[in-house]
């Protein structure tokens, strides 16, 4: 765009404001302006502000956006003053539609929403300004402090540079922890560890499912399993679902009497900081080993021992339980681990990071075919790649959206000269940067960490990996498991010895559940207890 004279000399002298510059270059073009109430928020925010515009109110636009929803656009602002406008403009980037100029003539509802970051003054010298989880499981949607507007029925035209007027001002309230009951048991701790790092508290969690009779039997001591997964203050396995059947199963009078624990570790980029240490995201696998577990095992009467202390989880929590056993092969006895997360970064989903030129595109010849991002098990494709991360573009940028790319970004790679993780991909057009792609693979590519590692850790990891996926797999996840399953299939000096299951035409995420899932690890742990171990006292 060409800038009119008047405008070029209001950039020229406004070089500290290049924002400002921005949007002179844009007054003439459709504008929302959008401000947050005193009674909301009475000191300066900084963060992100957005508008959802929908062509139905049956929900509020904001739970419509999502990769296929509807057109969400988003502006960083900095010490935003109750009152003042923050202008979203054509300028700002928006998915799925790119700019607003873009938006057809209609009538339309629109929603704002304020979205608050905190500052972070790490300890590696960083400063950033993140979302700071609220203990909602890093959901800007639902995050206690953020701000949103009732949504307000407008006619918009992209040619018109009237600007439409929106209010935030209404505030979300903290969430409710569910009571503890005989059975569950929930506890927060402080990590001195993770706040330290973050140069901000930073809690970590857990949620305890007892079994029947713990209470009454105050001498024994119980097998635990840890069950990955997204962050969720719901009971292990379902236990407090309405009409559980594992519910039943948990309470029967054969059940074996384990305890089951899900972790709370959310992050400032996501719900789930994927357990281990990170460039970006800190030391969180310190903090669980370090932390989190020892204050698990101190609280409740548990064995112990690495036999009787074993890994379970589905996608995320998949991942986790196979990282965590690699990682701390002698600690944990047995994973079994279902749709996990990409174990080799050949199959990031279905993009090679190593080789492939476009995380979007694949270029043949003429052709330049889009490349999928989720499917049904018919083959129907339901998103592209790159619907998923013009989304996560849109909420937030420097991977900030809490979304599934942008976690891996944080979670996977170096950090950038700003402080926020350097991106695998470019977000706009997919182009791969095969250096931080290096990066990927020699720290967290779990296939080829075990290829280089295995005279190591191999006699500590025999038999202990078991992973379950669907051939149909939602997201392309199988085929990550394939590599990981070709690599064990042909190591020696051990066998692997391992379990990997390819259920034909399953989605995500398949594999045993509840009574089966948990009769398996049981089985699992008599065979590999060692001799004189205590297989009797929790079987009442």
């Amino acid at each position: 765009m060409t800038l009119r004279p008047f405008a070029l000399l209001v950039c020229a002298l406004m070089l500290s404001l290049p924002l400002t510059c921005a949007k002179a270059a844009n007054a003439h073009g459709p504008r929302i302006e959008i401000r947050f109430s005193r009674q909301a928020h009475a000191a300066p925010i900084t963060g992100r502000v957005y508008v959802a515009i929908s062509r139905s109110d049956a929900t509020p636009p904001i739970e419509q956006t999502q990769p296929t929803g509807v057109p969400l656009f988003g502006h960083n602002v900095t010490a935003l003053q109750p009152g003042q406008d923050a202008v979203i403009d054509a300028s700002d980037f928006g998915a799925p539609v790119t700019s607003l100029a873009d938006l057809p003539a209609g009538d339309y509802w629109m929603q704002p929403f304020v979205n608050i970051y905190t500052r972070f003054k790490r300890a590696d010298g960083h400063t950033v300004w993140m979302h700071m989880d609220h203990w909602e499981g890093q959901d800007w949607k639902h995050s206690p402090g953020n701000i949103y507007g009732t949504p307000a029925k407008v006619h918009f035209d992209p040619h018109s540079s009237t600007p439409i007027k929106l209010l935030a001002d209404h505030i979300i309230p903290p969430v409710k922890i569910p009571p503890d009951t005989q059975y569950v048991k929930r506890f927060r701790i402080r990590s001195a560890i993770l706040s330290k790092w973050w140069g901000h508290p930073i809690d970590l969690g857990a949620t305890v499912l007892l079994p029947r009779g713990y209470a009454s039997h105050p001498d024994v001591k119980y097998p635990i399993i840890y069950d990955q997964g997204h962050f969720s203050l719901h009971a292990p396995m379902g236990f407090d679902r309405p009409h559980s059947k594992f519910r039943k199963y948990w309470l029967a009078d054969n059940t074996p009497r384990v305890i089951v624990v899900t972790l709370q570790h959310p992050s400032p980029y996501y719900d789930d900081s994927y357990a281990v240490n990170s460039a970006n995201d800190g030391p969180y696998g310190d903090a669980i080993q370090k932390e989190l577990i020892p204050a698990i095992e101190s609280r409740f009467r548990v064995i112990g021992k690495p036999w009787a202390r074993q890994l379970t989880g589905g996608s995320t929590g998949g991942w986790i339980a196979v990282a965590l056993q690699v990682f701390h092969p002698r600690f944990y006895g047995g994973s079994f681990a279902e749709c996990p997360d990409s174990l080799d970064f050949r199959y990031h989903q279905i993009v090679n990071i190593y080789k492939d030129k476009n995380a979007y595109y694949k270029q043949h010849g003429w052709v330049r075919v889009e490349r999928p991002d989720t499917r049904k098990t018919d083959g129907n494709i339901t998103s592209m790649m790159k619907d998923e991360n013009h989304y996560e573009l849109a909420v937030g940028d420097h991977s900030r959206s809490g979304g599934q790319w942008d976690i891996w970004e944080a979670t996977f790679g170096p950090v950038g000269k700003d402080g926020y993780p350097q991106r695998i991909w470019n977000k706009r057009t997919g182009v791969i940067d095969h250096n931080v792609a290096a990066y990927w693979k020699q720290h967290y590519d779990l296939r080829h960490i075990l290829s280089k590692r295995w005279p190591e850790i191999g006699t500590q990891l025999a038999g202990k990996l078991h992973i379950y996926v669907g051939d149909m797999d939602t997201y392309y996840l199988n085929m990550g498991v394939r590599m990981m399953d070709a690599f064990l299939k042909h190591t020696t000096h051990p066998k692997a010895d391992a379990t990997v299951v390819f259920q034909p035409m399953a989605p995500h995420c398949w594999g045993p559940r509840g009574s089966d899932l948990l009769q398996r690890m049981v089985d699992f742990m008599d065979r590999r207890a060692p001799k004189g171990a205590d297989l009797k006292s929790w079987r009442y």
